[in-house]
């Protein structure tokens, strides 16, 4: 029987960080191989600490990872990514919290698929740091990482009488997962109007690659329809509201 490795070599993204003890931060950490993680910086709150600016939040790192009973522990951090934007812009860094926190309630620390979990964080990191609407960014990511969890909406066909979608406007199930004809809204709960504008960019973007939708120009009233959709499946999903969503409406508005 093989020995439990007792250190390993790795990049990671730097979702979150806390203070830990006098002196210590306890990061959360998303690996390719080794999936999400925390790990303690130790000393890392100290001024002349040469770990401080290794593991600054919203970072790609590379880490030796010593491995521990409870908690693991950087032993080394070498920044190579810092994505400034993220930290120097506070509402570009308010998404960047955003999409962090719903892959930390989406995943748990045996997830079976971390690279290519951590592949869309990272590109979705340096997405944030340069397109010119982040909104576009974050609904791409939403629909990618819920189609990489096992939650990707149905947005074809309806999914109380599974007859193909016709061009109009539906209602969305938040309950059923996906679009509802208007003949079966009484098969149906947890209901809210989706018109026929948001259905087509919806379903482009969960066909098409990220080069095809950055061009796309989508008007303030569709914005706030598509993300009123997708943040109230989303806290369908985790019984429970984003903590990240209230402070990211604050910078925003």
């Amino acid at each position: 029987m093989p020995r439990p490795e007792r250190s390993f070599h790795t990049p990671v993204l730097v979702l979150r960080r806390r203070d830990f003890g006098e002196s210590d931060r306890l990061l959360t950490v998303l690996t390719p191989h080794h999936g999400r993680r925390e790990v303690i910086a130790k000393g890392a709150r100290k001024p002349n600490s040469t770990r401080t600016g290794q593991v600054e939040l919203y970072t790609r790192v590379d880490m030796l990872v010593n491995v521990g009973r409870d908690l693991d522990i950087a032993a080394q951090t070498v920044m190579r990514e810092p994505y400034l934007m993220l930290r120097e812009d506070l509402q570009r860094g308010a998404y960047a919290a955003y999409v962090s926190e719903l892959l930390i309630r989406f995943t748990g620390e045996e997830d079976h698929q971390p690279a290519a979990l951590f592949a869309l964080l990272d590109a979705t990191y340096a997405r944030l740091c340069h397109h010119r609407d982040p909104r576009l960014v974050v609904r791409y990511y939403e629909l990618r990482l819920l189609d990489a969890v096992g939650f990707m909406p149905e947005l074809n066909e309806c999914v109380v009488s599974r007859d193909p979608i016709q061009p109009r406007d539906q209602f969305f199930s938040y309950a059923d997962g996906g679009v509802v004809s208007p003949e079966q809204l009484h098969h149906s709960r947890n209901l809210v109007p989706l018109s026929l504008d948001a259905l087509k960019v919806l379903r482009f973007f969960q066909r098409s690659a990220y080069d095809d939708i950055q061009q796309l120009n989508i008007s303030e009233s569709l914005h706030r329809e598509l993300e009123r959709i997708m943040q109230g499946y989303l806290t369908h999903l985790l019984e429970r509201r984003l903590q990240s969503v209230d402070f990211l409406r604050r910078v925003r508005d």
